[in-house]
């Protein structure tokens, strides 16, 4: 009867109170933290705080998240698994060395480099298969090809289509050849490919189904998958109410127009934000200086009167 009223040390009696501590000699019980990922609760020891934002998950739950995030990542930044982190953190290096095992930070810092040199204007790969040597890449005029010479085999080809150096020719288009198949290109600029590259970073995408505009993994580069435009800066969808791409979003026209009057409402709702705070501010301006040159006057050394 003795051992088993050491079980457990949570369970208290009829009258003793909430707030009472342990009893003496039963050890402290460490306090438990929810999970935003798995939404159970654990001991402090086992939960990691992110340096960036502060946020707290367990320790299991984010190296299931890095694994995950390293392999579909594509090298791209890691960023705060809390979708609704007002921080917007992003775990360092040293951070994601200390939760994976070692071959997995080699091959994070192997896709993050490789990503580096995808979107860095002045640096390419040597297009030899055995040599894969960075290579410097000389501005130009008007992004127009320019030949790179490789210091590890000596191969001079050109920045653009990778092939030897071709001063006179023109240079080919990039893009690769599309591959026929009964639907269509397989690979290339034909508006019904199901695989495409990304306009900025040349990465392949692959579209299955949804809309039409698509956001690259790679460089978060948004764009319509039919015709390649840059919508970055279109909120409102407009790419797709007139032109070759008209009603080829993939949506309803009710879907549409609700999601550009949720945008036109937030937008209103900053402006009245603003508006009415304004008013408030200038209101208690001459407060807010009146406090400050108090605050200033009272930091300034007080001089002793001169001593005659």
């Amino acid at each position: 009867m003795g051992s088993a009223g050491g079980i457990c040390h949570r369970v208290m009696t009829t009258g003793e109170p909430a707030s009472a501590g342990p009893a003496p000699g039963e050890p402290a019980l460490e306090p438990l933290v929810t999970c935003k990922l798995c939404l159970c609760e654990h001991p402090w020891g086992q939960m990691t705080r992110l340096r960036q934002c502060r946020c707290s998950f367990c320790t299991e739950c984010l190296q299931q998240y890095l694994r995950l995030a390293i392999r579909e990542g594509c090298g791209s930044p890691i960023t705060c698994p809390d979708l609704v982190c007002l921080n917007h953190g992003t775990l360092q290096d040293a951070e994601i060395a200390s939760l994976v095992p070692a071959d997995q930070f080699q091959l994070y810092q192997r896709l993050k480099f490789e990503r580096e040199i995808h979107l860095d204007p002045c640096r390419t790969w040597c297009p030899a298969a055995d040599c894969q040597t960075v290579c410097l890449v000389a501005p130009s005029d008007m992004g127009q090809p320019v030949p790179v010479d490789c210091p590890t085999c000596r191969l001079k080809f050109c920045s653009s289509c990778k092939d030897a150096w071709h001063s006179d020719p023109p240079c080919r288009d990039s893009q690769p050849v599309g591959i026929p198949t009964e639907r269509g290109a397989l690979i290339g600029t034909d508006p019904e490919a199901p695989i495409k590259q990304c306009p900025v970073c040349r990465i392949y995408i692959e579209r299955n189904e949804g809309c039409a505009q698509m956001m690259c993994k790679n460089c978060k580069h948004t764009f319509c998958w039919y015709c390649l435009q840059n919508l970055d800066n279109d909120i409102f969808l407009r790419h797709y109410d007139k032109g070759p791409c008209r009603n080829k979003l993939g949506h309803s026209r009710a879907s549409v127009m609700w999601n550009r009057t949720q945008v036109v409402g937030i937008l209103v709702g900053l402006g009245i934000i603003a508006l009415v705070t304004s008013p408030l501010l200038l209101l208690a301006s001459p407060c807010i200086i009146c406090c400050v040159c108090k605050s200033c006057r009272s930091r300034k050394p007080k001089h002793d009167p001169p001593t005659t």
